[in-house]
């Protein structure tokens, strides 16, 4: 089974490929066939880093404010 990171990887190949000139579809005598669409890539390679973050960390930090309560 592939990972979220080996997953990213082979969507930001497909959107190289389609940005330098890939096609996204092509046609042989009456067949045609279409790829992803940039969009798709786009929205999916979204998702992946999501997941990609949460497995590894974002290294993110988030502060929160405390306050003491005076009795």
């Amino acid at each position: 089974m592939a990972t979220a990171a080996s997953l990213l990887a082979l969507i930001d190949s497909a959107i190289e490929a389609l940005l330098t000139g890939g096609a996204s579809s092509y046609s042989i005598g009456a067949r045609t066939v279409t790829k992803l669409d940039l969009g798709t890539l786009l929205e999916e390679r979204r998702q992946l880093q999501i997941q990609v973050n949460r497995e590894v960390g974002s290294g993110s930090v988030s502060l929160g404010k405390m306050t003491r309560h005076r009795r």
